[in-house]
């Protein structure tokens, strides 16, 4: 050490050169000034002694931007040296360190036993020669820094001296942590824009430059590829051109983004394409720790956004995934006895080490709030694309699928919370192709996804993952292969395609499960069902209440609903309304006010009120509109919610009409309300009850605000359902009606 500090010592005494710059990379005419990054760097690297680190994943111009700082810095400070170090390896390391001795010239550089960055480190301190500034360009991997183990004598790389400032640019966080650190995230939409446009020259159509730019995550090394192969390609490729191709199928994406360019500012040991650049840090991290590695694998299977921790953690997916699946081996699972415990506390740990590795490399983000993580889509292909070289894509997409198929619950109302966490990770895996060993945990999770996409109305999605499910099954003669039939079939029906829908009800209703099978029975109840919206009423009724009373039992609420539909068509709405009053009162009373076949029941009151009260007049009225509100209104010290029905006779033939309808508006009201909120504003059922009030205020003369609200439901349902639904026409007609 004596030795080096002597050196040292003689550089003060001798004639040192004027400082000097050793950027590599020339200034670039394209870059983009990132809101106040820059000004953020200057301001932390002018403090004394200063050590900042720009940390984000590779391609989002860490480097670039300390290219033009330096650059900056060598143009408004020439008493000031301005180094670079290239810091990936220790080998570039003690380059460009030799490179700082000899721009110095530093006495006793060309001994051969020289240690020369321990020269530099000495020269550096001293502030007798002059300010400097240091980049350590691509600092990724730590032992290059901190394992000093292996060779003792190597110094510490990180200098801090008052006369000098260092800027690193890192893909790891925990490197950085003891730095003053500036997070480097994704261009803002108008930057990444301009940077195309710098690019490319001007861009005629904004729209398809956002969407491109979106597309590809607004990572700005991935802007500067697309841009250099549209220009490679050109007049055969444009922006749009690149769009299409890059939007139709993930091997196009793929061949796009390992497109290499090349970059007169880049390294030229760094690669120019996106997917590559990534690939270097999984490498780096299988070496370190293979169980990240792994994770990262899985996670990129997820939609992008909102993936569950507890789906990706092996320990706890048993814990909290294997309820209400459907799934047979559910019920073999055992509670843990103490040494499964400790197991699972390990697995935590390890899981919790794995994140941590992800987010240093700023591979994966965190939600702060929940149990979940998200990754840019670009991220996701990379991965996906690196699994495929080394042969292990289809083990993990494996492990994804039955994953989800084990975490997916049913459709059911209870497991709506858990569904809707879940969904957008269901919905990528059909765009997936099972193997052989996971067709069926494939079928499970697009069944129970379909079905939970059906409930919501979101019927595109239900059609589509019910119709891969049942058909990889097809040929199947058993419950789960009817189960997603009958599904789809419904899917059918309330997307207004009744033929459709009636074909399949009758493949499922002769399937030789037996009269008494429960998918039996829904089958012929979903037939009666179809008959019933074609106008064959008195087919469906007969075979409702014939199935339904059989198998059911008189007081089952859908018996009671069945008979209900069954009176009303026969013109016997006394009967029909009091049979309903006690279906709803019997689904409040089981399944909560706020289920939605209970909403369904009430909804259905306000419906018949409309239909029947042409025929009848405003005595119906009043016996319709009061069957409809008694549930909400009164109650009976026994806790039913019926109007007795002497009350109710009593009301009717005493003329109560207009607190009839005042209690049908505020049920109607309500029965929207919740299903806005509990299925949202544009779900089916809700523009169904926002049709229905828009009848109500029609009947109570509020013209102008009822044609309102049915324009209101036309536009919805348009969107919705579609223009040629039968619902919107149906809705059409009526405003045409009301118009005139």
């Amino acid at each position: 050490m004596e030795r080096y500090v002597a050196s040292a010592r003689v550089s003060d005494s001798s004639q040192s050169p004027p400082p000097s710059a050793t950027i590599p990379f020339s200034r670039d005419p394209d870059f983009v000034n990132r809101g106040d990054i820059l000004d953020q760097i200057d301001q932390r690297c002018s403090e004394p002694a200063a050590r900042v680190a720009l940390v984000g994943l590779g391609g989002v111009g860490k480097s670039q931007l300390a290219i033009e700082f330096a650059h900056r810095t060598a143009a408004r400070h020439p008493d000031t040296w301005v180094f670079w170090v290239h810091a990936g390896t220790q080998a570039r390391v003690d380059e460009g360190f030799r490179a700082i001795a000899d721009a110095a010239e530093l006495p006793g550089r060309n001994d051969s036993k020289a240690n020369i960055p321990q020269l530099v480190y000495g020269w550096l301190g001293n502030e007798r020669n002059g300010k400097w500034v240091m980049v350590l360009d691509s600092a990724d991997d730590r032992d290059v820094f901190f394992d000093a183990g292996s060779n003792p004598e190597r110094p510490d790389y990180l200098p801090q001296s008052p006369n000098g400032s260092l800027l690193v640019t890192t893909r790891d966080k925990d490197l950085a942590s003891k730095l003053n650190t500036i997070e480097i995230g994704p261009m803002a939409q108008s930057d990444a824009l301009l940077l195309l446009e710098k690019k490319l020259g001007s861009l005629s159509d904004t729209d398809m430059a956002v969407d491109l730019v979106r597309a590809l995550d607004l990572v700005p090394l991935a802007i500067s590829q697309a841009a250099a192969y549209i220009q490679r390609m050109s007049p055969r490729s444009s922006p749009k051109k690149y769009l299409d191709e890059f939007r139709e199928s993930e091997r196009n994406r793929r061949k796009l983004l390992q497109y290499d360019g090349g970059d007169l500012r880049r390294d030229g040991g760094a690669s120019n394409a996106i997917l590559t650049t990534w690939q270097i840090s999984f490498d780096h991290i299988r070496s370190k720790r293979p169980s990240a590695a792994n994770l990262l694998s899985l996670m990129s299977f997820f939609d992008r956004q909102g993936i569950p921790g507890w789906v990706l953690n092996p320990s706890r997916i048993a814990q909290d995934g294997m309820q209400a699946i459907g799934l047979d081996d559910a019920a073999d699972v055992e509670s843990d006895d103490s040494s499964q415990s400790t197991d699972s506390d390990s697995d935590d740990a390890s899981f919790e080490d794995d994140a941590a590795m992800l987010r240093d490399y700023c591979l994966i983000t965190a939600d702060e709030t929940e149990d979940k993580f998200e990754m840019h889509g670009l991220v996701q292909l990379s991965t996906r694309r690196w699994l495929e070289m080394f042969g292990q894509e289809e083990t993990f997409r494996q492990q994804y699928i039955e994953r989800m198929a084990a975490s997916f619950p049913t459709g059911q109302f209870e497991n709506w919370a858990m569904c809707r966490t879940l969904f957008a990770h269901a919905r990528v895996a059909s765009d997936y192709r099972p193997s052989e060993n996971t067709v069926e945990s494939w079928a499970i999770l697009l069944h129970n996804g379909g079905w939970y996409a059906w409930s919501q109305g979101r019927y595109e999605d239900a059609q589509q993952m019910l119709g891969k499910a049942r058909k990889r099954r097809l040929g199947k003669d058993d419950v789960a292969t009817l189960s997603s039939t009958s599904l789809l079939a419904l899917v059918f029906r309330d997307r207004g395609l009744w033929k459709e829908a009636e074909k399949l009800f009758v493949q499922t209703s002769k399937a030789k499960l037996g009269a008494d099978h429960p998918d039996t029975l829904t089958s012929m109840a979903n037939l009666a069902s179809t008959f019933w919206n074609q106008g064959r009423w008195d087919e469906a009724e007969k075979l409702f209440v014939q199935m339904s009373k059989a198998k059911l039992g008189a007081d089952h609420p859908d018996t009671l609903k069945s008979m209900g539909n069954l009176a009303f068509t026969q013109g016997r709405h006394e009967d029909a309304l009091a049979l309903m009053q006690d279906c709803v009162e019997t689904r409040q009373r089981v399944l909560g006010p706020e289920h939605p076949d209970t909403l369904s029941s009430l909804a259905t009151v306000s419906e018949w009120y409309h239909g029947a009260r042409r025929r009848v007049g405003d005595r119906l009225d009043m016996r319709s509109w009061l069957s409809h509100a008694q549930s909400q209104t009164h109650t009976r010290p026994t806790g039913s919610t019926r109007l007795d029905r002497p009350w109710r006779e009593s009301c009717i033939w005493d003329g109560r009409l207009e607190r009839a309808r005042d209690l049908a508006e505020k049920l109607e009201v309500q029965v929207m309300e919740t299903r806005k909120a509990k299925l949202g504003a544009d779900h089916p059922d809700a523009l169904t009850s926002m049709a229905n009030l828009a009848f109500t205020w029609n009947s109570q003369g509020r013209h102008e605000d009822a044609l309102a609200l049915m324009q209101d439901c036309v536009e919805a349902r348009q969107r919705v359902l579609g223009p040629e639904h039968p619902d919107t026409l149906s809705c059409l007609a009526t405003v045409s009606e009301w118009s005139s």
